[in-house]
């Protein structure tokens, strides 16, 4: 018995539906997407999540069909109150499966230099603090993999260029 051909895009209605069935056997990443804000001496921001211990770079989970880019502006807007432009791309990195996690990719972007006149406040129960620190105050408030990943995006921030890693460290 010989196979039926795949469909083909002659044929809409079932070109589509054979694309959602690969689609539905393929697999998902989670996407994290956090942002690299400086002050004017700086400094860079870090938040602390209500939901994890340690502290963290600004950002969150990507939502369903959601830009990494988006991510970071809507994360920001809702837990801080901010409005960021995204300047650019600075790292990528492939975070293995741990946990009960499977693998995800995690992006951070360049924020700038934020210009604020006022205290940062969290507007959402996620966050319980915000706040500019030294960098060498931050690598040591931050989780390994995540004090990887700023020095990696504040090294490709100043050679302006992107870095990929797996769990924080430079490939290649």
């Amino acid at each position: 018995m010989t196979p039926e051909p795949a469909p083909t895009p002659a044929d809409p209605d079932a070109w589509n539906a054979y694309l959602a069935e690969g689609n539905a056997k393929q697999a998902r990443k989670r996407v994290a997407a956090d942002v690299l804000l400086r002050d004017h001496s700086g400094r860079v921001l870090l938040v602390n999540p209500t939901y994890k211990p340690g502290w963290d770079l600004p950002g969150g989970m990507a939502e369903a069909n959601e830009p990494p880019e988006q991510t970071v502006v809507r994360e920001l807007h809702e837990e801080l109150g901010l409005d960021v432009v995204v300047r650019g791309l600075l790292v990528v990195d492939w975070v293995a499966p741990h946990g009960p996690w499977d693998d995800q990719i995690a992006f951070v972007f360049d924020g700038g230099v934020l210009d604020l006149d006022k205290a940062l406040r969290p507007h959402d129960e996620e966050l319980s603090e915000a706040r500019f620190v030294a960098f060498d105050e931050a690598t040591g408030m931050l989780r390994d993999r995540m004090r990887r990943r700023l020095t990696e995006a504040m090294r490709a921030q100043r050679e302006g260029r992107t870095v990929y890693l797996h769990d924080g460290h430079p490939v290649g």
